[in-house]
């Protein structure tokens, strides 16, 4: 499997026209939809409503993901999906009106569980037991309703679907990020495999399914990274990652030391991924995608993460809200990773 990132809209247009066979599933990134809208693209390639932020200010933002063995497509209630022998891709977006009319406690935890469940659904219906990567975007991430932040509603109806799962505790948890919008339906975005991930977890950082009570009555669940085997080849998913050391947030207000800290825990990410395999894993390996609260930050951030990854630096940058509402970027990454 290979993972690419574009920056232009008729590059990633022309690319997905001709090599449609072998595309598992597509994250489109662009403000509204217009671009999916109009090119007749199959249901698998989800639209994220987000700004593009730096010199493509404007265009698409294209993460594509390549399969070469056949493929085969099918929906599941809210859930359109491809699969081949090795990996299944799947998008579904809920609307969260739909459970305010159902009288949910907190419409967006009833539409995570919800989701969740779907999606456990289809992973054993297809037999692909593990879940490798989760992309959650909603609106208002940090907003409070219902006397709850959102993003603690979400993480709600998360843990609940797991729950639900009887899963093996925090064994083989996905990577993961979840990104605010300012409109638009709960998306999530997800890889599933038949083998199970290695996950990766951050010395520098509490792992998120421990985090104490302050940040919300249940933790966020997944791991600081993972590492995929498919079709025989070894793929890094890194979460999001923040300016976050031990489960506290640092450098309030400073965007530069936020990112050179979310570099730092990068790189300690990479150096356990490293000792799992046996090898040797490089910021400069990773393409990356970058989310900043405030667009003004974005030539900050992106000097900062030349200066430490260097010039050979790939990397895209969006504006959208953090999961915390003092954290001003975060960042997260993938890689085939050498033999």
């Amino acid at each position: 499997m290979l993972n690419i990132l574009y920056h232009c809209e008729t590059q990633c247009a022309a690319h997905i026209v001709n090599n449609d066979q072998q595309i598992l599933g597509a994250l489109h990134f662009e403000k509204t939809a217009e671009f999916l809208s109009s090119a007749n693209y199959a249901a698998i390639h989800q639209h994220v409503a987000m700004p593009i932020l730096g010199d493509g200010d404007g265009d698409v933002v294209c993460e594509v993901f390549h399969e070469s063995g056949p493929l085969q497509e099918a929906q599941y209630r809210d859930i359109h999906y491809r699969y081949s022998d090795d990996i299944l891709f799947g998008v579904l977006a809920l609307q969260e009106s739909d459970y305010v009319a159902c009288g949910a406690d907190y419409p967006l935890r009833a539409a995570s569980k919800m989701a969740y469940e779907q999606i456990f659904s289809v992973l054993k219906k297809e037999n692909f037991p593990y879940a490798l990567r989760f992309w959650n975007y909603m609106a208002d991430i940090n907003g409070i309703t219902h006397g709850l932040e959102r993003y603690r509603q979400f993480n709600l109806g998360r843990q609940q679907a797991f729950d639900n799962l009887g899963s093996n505790g925090t064994a083989n948890l996905p990577a993961a990020c979840a990104l605010g919008m300012h409109n638009g339906p709960l998306t999530i975005t997800f890889l599933a495999g038949r083998a199970p991930s290695i996950p990766i977890e951050n010395p520098r950082q509490v792992s998120a399914y421990d985090y104490p009570a302050q940040y919300g009555p249940r933790s966020p669940l997944f791991s600081r990274a993972s590492i995929a085997t498919i079709d025989r080849k070894k793929m890094l998913f890194l979460s999001g990652t923040a300016s976050i050391v031990g489960h506290e947030t640092l450098h309030t207000n400073d965007v530069a030391a936020q990112t050179q800290e979310s570099i730092t825990n990068i790189e300690a990410v990479l150096t356990e991924a490293g000792n799992k395999l046996g090898t040797t894993c490089k910021p400069t390996d990773l393409e990356y995608l970058v989310y900043i609260r405030h667009a003004k930050d974005v030539h900050t951030v992106r000097a900062v993460l030349k200066q430490r990854i260097g010039p050979n630096l790939k990397a895209f940058y969006l504006q959208a809200d953090i999961c915390r509402s003092e954290l001003l970027v975060e960042i997260e990454g993938a890689t085939q990773l050498r033999s």
